[in-house]
């Protein structure tokens, strides 16, 4: 099991009046990354489904100089319908994300959760809401000195 220390949130960049699957998801990392996979770990769908796209094991493809020790998760959305940043994540969207986080904390309990907003040089807005306030009941407790 490699050290993961990272756990990054990323919304699909796209809007949310329109159906973004998880199979056009595979087909879009596909030709964007070469037939390499999706470069998240998870997909959470509208309806709150979600989708293991790539083994935790293997070092994803989502957070540049971050890969090696993070797990990255997407939800579908993210744009409001006129293509403007916005949390658009389904209360579906929002149980299943809050599941998924607290069994990977059990995995990885020492691991951050932050947006990808939140990486250096990062100059967008995902996954257009605040991930390290809406889950910092899950981060880990700061050592005491």
């Amino acid at each position: 099991m490699r050290t993961v220390n990272l756990i990054v949130i990323h919304c699909s960049a796209t809007k949310c009046n329109r159906r973004f699957t998880v199979n056009d998801l595979e087909n879009c990392h596909n030709a964007r990354f070469h037939n390499k996979g999706v470069g998240y770990h998870y997909y959470i769908e509208r309806d709150g489904q979600v989708f293991q796209t790539r083994s935790e094991d293997e070092v994803g493809m989502h957070a540049r100089h971050y890969n090696a020790h993070s797990i990255g998760i997407c939800y579908e959305g993210g744009l409001n319908e006129n293509g403007l940043p916005a949390d658009t994540r389904t209360p579906a969207q929002k149980q299943t994300l809050r599941a998924l986080l607290r069994s990977l904390k059990y995995d990885y309990p020492n691991a951050k959760i932050i947006g990808h907003r939140d990486l250096p040089w990062v100059a967008k807005d995902c996954p257009c809401f605040d991930a390290r306030e809406e889950y910092r009941d899950l981060q880990p407790l700061a050592l005491e000195q």
